[in-house]
């Protein structure tokens, strides 16, 4: 599978993109001309220059050190968040397969519940109860999302359900915790990974989208949705602010899913 992978050039360019977002998230520290948060009011709206290659914002903090930070901020949140569905979905999903019609049914009603508000609507919901913050900001994706990954693992768990090799497993007297772990899991964890690495992109969409309307993380963090909103204002002044954390977040959402859907078709064609 690597093989094909890796000579799909959708999965190349979803992987170059991945990694340029990862390496500006790990070295932003070494990478970095600024502290991001510095502000120097002299430098108000600066153009670009080798001290400040982007120029400098309302404030005159270095637009490139904000944007890079703003890297780590945006998938600091999104990973936590994508490994709490992994677990709660698989876990969830799983286990409605394979525990009989009438969990089954009750995990479908409750996912359908959760699926038919907007994911945005319940985020905000939870964070107007719980308030800003970061751990209010994951609390919230994951409350928004789990419904949907708990639903396809569950779709993904409930066709495996009907082959042979459950059948088998099940008449050698293996138990349902066993069943899951051992057999279902590690059978339906490569499309899993699929639909996972798409939710990266929409994990981060969702983080940028609760800084643009003032409910994510503190103003004054460096993070690409509250570049966005804090430039909402210089969009005839200075358009520039607001394109660089809008291209920022382009490219992290682009090669998340052009990976994702390479990884799709490599494993579709292989089945």
């Amino acid at each position: 599978m690597a093989k094909r992978l890796f000579r799909n050039p959708q999965a190349i360019l979803g992987l170059a993109l991945i990694l340029i977002v990862l390496l500006a998230a790990l070295l932003s520290p070494l990478l970095a001309p600024h502290d991001p948060n510095a502000t120097d009011l002299t430098k108000r709206y600066l153009a670009p220059c080798p001290e400040y290659p982007l120029g400098a914002d309302e404030l005159g903090r270095c637009e490139l050190s904000r944007l890079l930070y703003g890297a780590r901020a945006s998938l600091g949140i999104s990973f936590p968040v994508l490994l709490i569905l992994a677990v709660l979905g698989l876990f969830l999903g799983a286990l409605g397969a394979c525990c009989g019609r009438v969990p089954d049914q009750i995990l479908t009603f409750v996912c359908d519940t959760f699926i038919s508000f907007p994911q945005l609507v319940i985020a905000i919901a939870v964070i107007g109860i719980l308030g800003t913050g970061v751990r209010s900001v994951i609390l919230a994706i994951v409350v928004a999302m789990w419904a949907w990954f708990a639903r396809m693992v569950r779709s993904y768990a409930a066709l495996e359900m009907g082959k042979d090799y459950i059948l088998a497993a099940r008449l050698s007297g293996c138990g349902t915790g066993k069943l899951i772990l051992l057999h279902l899991i590690p059978n339906i964890l490569p499309q899993f990974l699929v639909y996972l690495s798409t939710g990266v992109a929409s994990s981060i969409l969702m983080v940028s989208g609760f800084a643009f309307l003032g409910l994510g993380l503190p103003p004054e963090t460096a993070e690409w949705g509250g570049m966005l909103s804090s430039a909402r204002g210089m969009i005839y002044t200075h358009p520039e602010m607001l394109v660089y954390p809008g291209v920022c977040i382009l490219i992290a959402a682009a090669g998340f899913n052009l990976f994702g859907e390479a990884l799709r078709d490599v494993l579709e064609g292989e089945g």
